[in-house]
């Protein structure tokens, strides 16, 4: 009963095992103000991310210069609980884009690469480079 319980699992399709995971957009946190919560998030190749409208006037949408090459751009409307489907590896930015400039901006790691100062652009707005560096020290310390 066992091993035919293995073989089905090897049969099923990628898409039967990937995961769901939640991303609430905030006005603010414990890590300040114009958050995502979680602001680093790990994933594999096929899995699903929902942004949640948790606080109104948000959007989640990919920041250009930080979409993994095969990966597709994603913007969601405000106050719009949208689901993406992540298949390309590499690091993914996302912002919220009417409070970019202050900030809002998130990581998602698809795959085992975790994310480094290097896979920040140059030109990222100064509040953003400084929220997604703070992310990289928290993730460090964990």
């Amino acid at each position: 009963m066992l091993l035919r319980a293995a073989l089905l699992a090897c049969l099923l399709p990628a898409a039967a095992l990937a995961e769901l995971h939640e991303v609430r957009m905030l006005n603010r946190n414990d890590t300040g103000p114009m958050p995502f919560e979680p602001d680093y998030l790990v994933v594999r190749p096929g899995d699903t991310v929902r942004f949640l409208a948790t606080d109104p006037g948000h959007n989640a949408a990919t920041i250009a210069g930080m979409i993994p090459k095969g990966g597709e751009k994603f913007i969601g409307k405000i106050n719009e609980e949208i689901e993406v489907t992540l298949d390309a590896e590499g690091i993914w930015g996302i912002k919220c884009s009417p409070h970019y400039t202050m900030g809002m901006a998130m990581l998602i790691q698809v795959g085992d690469r975790p994310a480094t100062e290097a896979d920040l652009p140059d030109d990222l707005p100064e509040a953003v480079r400084q929220r997604m560096l703070e992310i990289l020290e928290r993730r460090k310390a964990d």
